[in-house]
């Protein structure tokens, strides 16, 4: 392996697909050593019922010219995590990046319905599997990250704080979800950085994950037949520009610079300068303010 992270060893919790999967094969195309977790695999489908699998996440990040270890989890056991970390430590004695996407929440969420009317088990498993998980992970793997000096944790979630801040997002669990990902990071960022580690929340844009191309009924080679639906998709992003935004600051000796922070790919793009698989650099949150939801017509010039 070689790359700027070849020497690096990385947890990306919640790899099955869509940003978790787009994460780990882009800190595998820089070197890193990936253990990928994820509740889907070649054996048993988690409730997605889906075909992707946390083993074909491992494939795609060897490929990628990294090494893909698959470790099939359910980041709500304790015992499977501490097993997890256990596992890492033994093998690589060290963690230098984790990487919480655990989510699953796709079919648990009711769009614009108030707490009193939206179905509490889903609403309450929804908070577990997005917020729950994300501190057990945390809890085992970070005295493994603390080891040594310059870790980095990312968390993962949609909308900045700013965004976030302004604008209610979905329903009550879904907006509250998403929320306290936020204010984890900076939690994080106040725990880890005086002990020489950094945490950053990190929001994708509009996500061609794997849902949403078979939400409008396309691929990615035929992704822009979608605007004719949905104009505004024309801001969307592959899962690989978020991965590219962790592997950047993976490999940057000055990221403490951002602890606690929220960020977006598309604001580190403009920073390291990176871009999507197509060349482009799409700023989504910018463009949902300026032009989505100001009820402007769609337009990227400028935003992509």
């Amino acid at each position: 392996m070689s790359g700027p992270l070849k020497d690096k060893v990385a947890l990306v919790a919640g790899a099955t697909r869509g940003a978790g999967r787009g994460i780990a094969v882009e800190l595998g195309a820089a070197g890193a050593t990936v253990y990928v977790t994820g509740r889907s695999t070649r054996e048993r489908r988690s409730e997605y019922d889906r075909p992707e699998t946390v083993e074909d996440t491992a494939d795609l990040v060897t490929a990628a010219g990294g090494q893909g270890i698959a470790v099939p989890a359910d980041h709500l056991d304790q015992d499977a995590v501490r097993a997890l970390v256990d596992r890492i430590d033994g093998e690589e004695g060290r963690l230098d990046v984790l990487v919480n996407d655990i989510w699953g929440g796709e079919k648990l969420f009711e769009w614009d319905t108030p707490v009193w009317e939206h179905d509490l088990d889903n609403g309450l498993r929804l908070l577990r599997l997005a917020v729950e998980t994300h501190a057990v992970t945390s809890h085992f793997a970070l005295p493994l990250l603390l080891r040594r000096p310059g870790g980095l944790v990312v968390e993962v979630t949609d909308g900045t704080a700013e965004y976030n801040r302004d604008t209610y997002r979905v329903n009550f669990f879904y907006d509250l979800a998403k929320a306290s990902v936020l204010r984890m990071a900076f939690a994080l960022g106040h725990e880890l950085g005086p002990r020489g580690a950094t945490a950053v929340a990190l929001t994708p844009g509009w996500l061609r994950s794997e849902l949403m191309l078979d939400a409008y009924g396309v691929r990615e080679d035929n992704w822009r037949d979608a605007l004719a639906r949905e104009p505004h998709f024309a801001i969307s992003e592959t899962p690989h520009f978020t991965g590219r935004a962790v592997a950047a600051l993976a490999a940057d000796p000055d990221v403490a610079r951002f602890n606690g922070q929220s960020l977006s790919s598309g604001g580190l793009a403009r920073v390291y300068g990176f871009t999507d698989l197509d060349g482009s650099r799409p700023d989504a949150w910018r463009y949902l303010v300026e032009v989505q939801d100001a009820g402007r017509p769609a337009d990227v010039t400028g935003y992509r």
